[in-house]
């Protein structure tokens, strides 16, 4: 059985000041517009901020890596995450839904509620708090106020952005791409000068292969956590733009903000400083010119902003993908406002170590997007060809075996490769330079399962259309 598709109504097309009307329904000819090309900044604004930075910062102070080891595992976990974004933004024009809309073909109408809750969860409470709490420091520190104020703050803004919806989001992103880019230009040619890029590895961290896998899978972490939104904002485009100009602009913007911010934030840690300070965003412009120290501060908090507008944008989209009943025509925006919401009380929580609730944050990332990219491109390569229309509003379509495969993937993974604090997988228990690969190990098994258990089910699928 197929259904037609809820569609929109033609009526918001490129109005930026205006509530995008309706939640997760297919994108009508009469609202498609812009080009491949404004996804460039969609995907670097958000990522010209602190989270990013910290990625480098995390590698050389506690995964034990010198300069030249984070770095090429900055490049090797965001080339990753970045290609995986390429393959699922391509496909947003032509579909014309969102990301989890599309992941009712793998996982079923119903099954897709799990995916659904994990990615909402993840991008509006996860990285809404995590994003939330650097702009909140760089706010405390630029204007002498406490962290909580600068909290608040920041938390209005990025929820209001968020309300209004997907084209006043990317017209910010537009704005706010230029005066980062300067601003974390110039910053990071004065810390790579300042840098000793040759210094060695600082005592206490993991080191070796451990080191660089942990390094690779925080980087592919952050990067691939964003696969989940990907089809969000290439679905206004029109139908018929390029799939490949699509998929290259989109990967560029977020591959390039990454590994460039993120080696900078390398590169920080091996500069000497007497700054002795629990925020992390002053110790990383402590180094810096006075006017220059406050225009990065001031970037973080843009960048956060940034960040989050999406977070909570897309958080809001997947809610509504799970099932949950509200009034149509404001079923996205009153989700916002709850993962704002509940966003911030988890940011308050957090303040007190950021550091450590960061770190722990990228792996859970990783651990459940690792085995859910695999099904989604196995997904996709079985039913290269088929004409999807009809099933992805069906409610009657039902394929357990996806959700099945993720989870054999998801558990699989974590009980046999999984090493934080508070469990160590059986694998790395044996072999503890091994580090945290369960991010791959859960893409391979979960795709590998998916194309057992579903190529039978998909060809028939196809002969039956």
């Amino acid at each position: 059985m197929t259904v037609a598709e809820p569609t929109t109504e033609g009526t918001y097309r490129d109005r930026i000041v205006a509530v995008e009307p309706g939640g997760n329904e297919y994108i009508a000819e009469g609202d498609r517009h812009g080009k491949p090309s404004q996804l460039l900044w969609t995907w670097a604004s958000p990522n010209l901020e602190f989270a990013t930075i910290f990625l480098g910062v995390l590698a050389v102070s506690y995964f034990g890596m010198n300069f030249w080891q984070a770095a090429g595992g900055i490049v090797v976990g965001a080339g990753l995450g970045a290609l995986a974004h390429f393959f699922l933004s391509a496909r947003g024009p032509l579909l014309g839904v969102p990301q989890m809309v599309v992941g009712r073909l793998s996982f079923g109408y119903k099954g897709n509620a799990v995916p659904s809750t994990l990615m909402a969860i993840t991008a509006g409470v996860g990285w809404f708090a995590t994003n939330s709490i650097s702009a909140a420091f760089a706010l405390s520190t630029l204007f002498g106020i406490g962290p909580l104020l600068g909290l608040v703050l920041v938390v209005t803004v990025q929820t209001a952005l968020a309300f209004f919806g997907h084209n006043l989001v990317q017209a910010f992103e537009r704005l706010a791409f230029p005066v980062l880019a300067v601003i974390f230009a110039i910053t990071s040619v004065l810390i790579m000068s300042e840098a000793d890029l040759g210094a060695p590895a600082l005592d206490g961290g993991v080191g070796g292969v451990g080191g660089f896998l942990l390094t690779v899978g925080t980087t592919f972490g952050y990067v691939a956590g964003w696969a989940p939104y990907a089809a969000d904002f290439s679905r206004y485009l029109p139908r018929d733009v390029s799939a490949v100009r699509t998929g290259l602009f989109a990967a560029a913007g977020l591959f390039l903000a990454c590994v460039v911010l993120a080696i900078v934030g390398a590169a920080s840690v091996t500069i000497v400083s007497a700054a002795v300070t629990d925020n992390p965003t002053d110790a990383f412009t402590s180094s810096l010119p006075g006017w220059l120290a406050a225009a990065t501060l001031l970037a973080i908090a843009i960048g956060a902003v940034a960040a989050n507008a999406i977070n909570v944008y897309s958080a809001g989209m997947a809610f509504v993908t799970t099932g949950v009943k509200l009034p149509a025509h404001i079923a996205r925006a009153l989700a916002t406002v709850f993962f704002g919401l509940a966003g911030f009380l988890v940011a308050w929580w957090a303040l007190a170590d950021a550091a450590t609730s960061y770190k722990s944050f990228l792996f859970l990332i990783a651990y459940w997007v690792g085995p859910w990219l695999g099904v989604v491109f196995a997904d996709q390569f079985l039913r290269r060809g088929q004409p999807v229309d009809g099933l992805l509003y069906d409610k009657t379509y039902s394929n357990r075996p996806g959700l099945l495969s993720f989870l054999i993937g998801l558990v699989v993974s974590l009980v046999l490769f999984c090493n934080q604090e508070l469990f160590v997988g059986y694998v790395v228990r044996a072999l503890p330079d091994l580090g945290d690969i369960g991010f791959f190990v859960g893409f391979v098994i979960a795709a590998g399962s998916y194309l057992i258990l579903c190529r039978s089910r998909i060809d028939a699928q196809k002969k039956a259309v």
